[in-house]
């Protein structure tokens, strides 16, 4: 007897198989059912909040594993804020990156500390980029040292 869902079975797996090869030609509903959605989080300061789109790193989801976490954000030189964590994140595959943006979210791994560039830099050598500011800079201009919330983003 024949199977009355094999066309039904066929036909997801061709999607799933199309979803795997080439993700941006799957329909938005498939796509969503294959791929996973990015990490978030949500950072408050002072009366500052803001959201940062996590990179698919083993640093960034070792920070992400860390969550919930209170800090203490400060300035740092003319271009950044930095908070430094209870312990340092792994390292595992780390390398040089281009492109450096104000609004980039980094750890600067010889120190153990997250950065929050607000204004130009250069990469140097043990920075690792966890993702990118959603949004603009605008709530890492408030100047002083405060707590900091970072929780994962709803």
């Amino acid at each position: 007897m024949a199977d009355p869902h094999r066309p039904a079975r066929r036909g997801f797996l061709k999607a799933s198989l199309a979803a795997a090869l080439a993700p941006g030609l799957v329909p938005g509903p498939l796509r969503a059912l294959t791929q996973e959605a990015p990490m978030r989080i949500a950072c408050r300061f002072a009366d500052q909040s803001f959201t940062i789109t996590l990179e698919d790193n083993p640093t960034a989801r070792d920070l992400f594993s860390l969550l919930p976490v209170d800090l203490t954000i400060e300035d740092y030189s003319t271009n950044e804020k930095i908070a430094y964590l209870p312990r340092k994140l792994s390292g595992e595959g780390a390398q040089p990156f281009g492109d450096e943006a104000a609004g980039d979210f980094c750890y600067y791994a010889p120190w153990g500390n997250i950065v929050f560039f607000y204004e130009t830099y250069r990469y140097s050598r043990g920075l690792i980029r966890l993702g990118r500011l959603d949004g603009g800079i605008a709530p890492l201009l408030l100047r002083g040292e405060f707590p900091l919330r970072i929780d994962p983003a709803a």
